[in-house]
């Protein structure tokens, strides 16, 4: 085996596929990287049992053959090359890396214990790659993160026609994403559990200005976009539905600009020590933040739309509560209220809809096709 590429070009494909290898493993081959080179291609290709990752990049193949060789090794030294061509061959039991006048060796590994790789599941349609990102990145807050509750630190996937759905809950909070994608056909409907770390990762790699593929079967999820490929095995439990813990019955709403909103609860919730609560007051025209007790306090006031006839009072976790808000890109957030110690509902307000602050559609009403974004938060466990 012999090729030449060019430093970036290599060192970009080492770094994509070593995402997954283990940091620890009682099977050192699994923390290899499949190098392949044939006709002016290159694949690195690597894995662990819960997912895989293969890249194609163009190189010049002088002798086809494959390789594997210690993953996060080959990125160190690729990291340290001079940005030249690097000619990279098989001597013997030795992958040699030269370029620029340096020149490295690697032990080669043996492939008689590594895997065969995945093999990607049915495509089933494709979603635009910096809407399936943000949409992952503005659920992944609420995912939890103990393991011994495994679903729960997952992400739910689900596809009704041309509606995806994402949610996420670690019992306190619960988000959802729905937006639309391209199904490869009708009548498409899965409904499925990704481990967050796992999706997150694999959302940030793509390129943002792409479509991916989505693949899908009983027990594995694959994303593909342009030369990329990558897979990861799936949960086997079931998120619970959200559909009662939206309905709001009752509720009474406000609202506010986001972004003062964030700044005034990080602003404040600098005296909520060890977990203390941190209160909104809602009443006429404002919505006073407070946080802190005896004589270590805060407070801000803020204007904001207020639709019930008394003032309300109700507690939120701080960090929770500017993760929440961070998640969010609309200028305006409007909050539907049940009561102090109940269920809060958040959802972001765009500049194009009737009112920054209002909507006369109830949240829990997801038309297929269209896009929404809800957070539900309490103070008490909502499972």
């Amino acid at each position: 085996m012999e090729f030449r590429i060019e430093r970036n070009a290599l060192t970009d494909a080492v770094a994509w596929a070593a995402r997954v290898l283990p940091t620890r493993s009682p099977v050192p081959v699994l923390g290899g990287l499949l190098l392949e080179a044939a006709d002016g291609r290159l694949s690195v290709s690597g894995l662990d049992y819960e997912a895989s990752a293969r890249i194609e990049v163009e190189a010049e193949t002088i002798r086809p053959g494959r390789v594997l060789v210690l993953g996060r090794r080959l990125l160190d030294i690729c990291r340290v090359l001079p940005e030249r061509v690097v000619e990279c061959a098989v001597e013997g039991s030795r992958f040699s890396l030269t370029g620029g006048g340096a020149r490295f060796g690697l032990s080669v590994l043996p492939f008689d214990d590594y895997p065969a790789l995945p093999v990607l599941p049915e495509v089933l349609g494709e979603v635009d790659a910096a809407l399936f990102a943000a949409a992952v990145s503005q659920v992944v807050v609420a995912a939890g993160r103990d393991d011994t509750l495994p679903t729960l630190t997952g992400i739910r996937l689900a596809l009704d026609g041309d509606a995806m759905t994402l949610a996420a809950t670690d019992r306190y909070r619960f988000a959802v994403r729905t937006f639309g994608w391209k199904p490869g056909r009708d009548g498409i409907s899965a409904d499925v559990v990704v481990p967050a770390r796992r999706l997150t990762e694999i959302a940030r790699s793509f390129a943002p200005d792409g479509m991916v593929r989505i693949a899908l079967d009983g027990g594995s999820a694959g994303f593909e976009q342009a030369g990329t490929r990558t897979t990861v095995r799936l949960f086997d439990g079931r998120l619970p539905r959200h559909g009662k813990l939206f309905a709001m019955t009752g509720a009474v709403t406000a609202g506010t600009d986001r972004v003062p909103l964030l700044a005034a609860v990080k602003r404040v919730a600098v005296v909520a020590d060890g977990g203390s609560p941190l209160h909104l007051t809602f009443s006429g025209d404002s919505v006073l933040l407070q946080a802190g007790y005896e004589d270590d306090v805060a407070s801000q006031r803020l204007p904001a739309v207020w639709d019930g006839a008394d003032e309300l009072t109700v507690a939120f976790n701080p960090g929770y509560l500017m993760d929440a808000l961070g998640s969010f890109d609309a200028p305006a957030v409007r909050f539907e209220l049940m009561g102090p110690g109940q269920r809060a509902m958040i959802t972001g307000r765009t500049a194009d809809q009737e009112s920054p602050y209002r909507d006369a559609s109830a949240p829990a009403s997801v038309h297929r096709g269209a896009d929404h974004q809800h957070l539900l938060m309490s103070v008490k466990p909502l499972l």
